[in-house]
């Protein structure tokens, strides 16, 4: 199927809710901007005029929809923005892991290395989860 043309937002037009809630989105004035009666989500027109951006989000990405004229089509954001320099940083994280894990068991006794290897362990997923979560 085909993607359809999006198609310029009317800022003093109704639209119904991207949330599929059957809310009908209605202009909120002197602004650029859209509420919705149903879900009480504010949505934002983007520069372009032609994407509606979800003002409070609590997703990574900011959900952004846009007008094809009869329905809203969701804007997927790219792997290679989002995720990629995630994945890059934690294989980048694990080979420095396995390299001081290498050297600290030819260094100390193994009751050491084991404690020493387990603490990095926890602060590694920590870190991760910090990561994670900052978005």
């Amino acid at each position: 199927m085909q993607p359809q043309k999006p198609h310029k937002i009317d800022l003093s037009a109704e639209y119904p809710c991207p949330c599929r809630r059957h809310g009908q989105l209605k202009p909120i004035t002197l602004t650029e901007a859209f509420g919705c009666d149903r879900c009480q989500q504010i949505f934002v027109v983007q520069e372009n005029g032609y994407a509606l951006e979800q003002l409070s989000s609590h997703y990574p990405y900011k959900k952004v929809w846009r007008w094809t004229g009869r329905q809203w089509s969701m804007v997927h954001p790219s792997l290679a923005r989002g995720y990629l320099p995630i994945l890059m940083l934690v294989i980048l994280l694990g080979l420095a892991f396995l390299l001081l894990i290498t050297i600290l068991q030819s260094i100390l006794s193994s009751d050491i290395a084991f404690r020493i290897i387990a603490a990095l362990v926890i602060v590694m997923l920590v870190l991760m989860l910090w990561m994670a979560y900052r978005q």
